[in-house]
């Protein structure tokens, strides 16, 4: 699978404290497929259909307050992202953490208060 564009939005992520009944939900309703992440703790990957590798993933929340549905746009350069959203004057509601797999992530707000998240896709082995 390749790399998407970067600057586009290119992966989701639903929360949910009820990760078997949300995954019900939205195999029944799209199809959709889903595979533990073998790189995250409660975390399953999404598949669609007829798809050339994985869109997405549910993460499970220890309870209701974490429930969520965000986007991911994939950069080039996570740290820079995060800096240049903060000069925008968006806030930081999750500093950039690097996965076991290499892949870097953060959360930031932008001027409204709306969350959504940057990723880097891991090096290329």
């Amino acid at each position: 699978m390749s790399t998407p564009p970067f600057n586009t939005v290119a992966w989701f992520q639903v929360g949910s404290d009820k990760p078997g009944e949300v995954k019900k939900f939205y195999g029944d309703l799209f199809g959709w497929t889903f595979d533990a992440d073998p790189n995250a703790d409660a975390y399953d990957l999404v598949s669609y259909p007829d798809s050339e590798g994985l869109s997405g993933g549910i993460a499970h929340t220890p309870d209701a307050s974490g429930n969520h549905a965000t986007f991911f746009v994939v950069v080039q350069d996570v740290a820079a992202t995060v800096a240049a959203a903060e000069r925008l004057g968006g806030k930081v509601s999750v500093p950039p953490v690097t996965g076991k797999d290499g892949l870097i992530f953060a959360h930031i707000q932008d001027t409204s208060g709306n969350d959504f998240g940057i990723f880097s896709p891991p090096p290329q082995s």
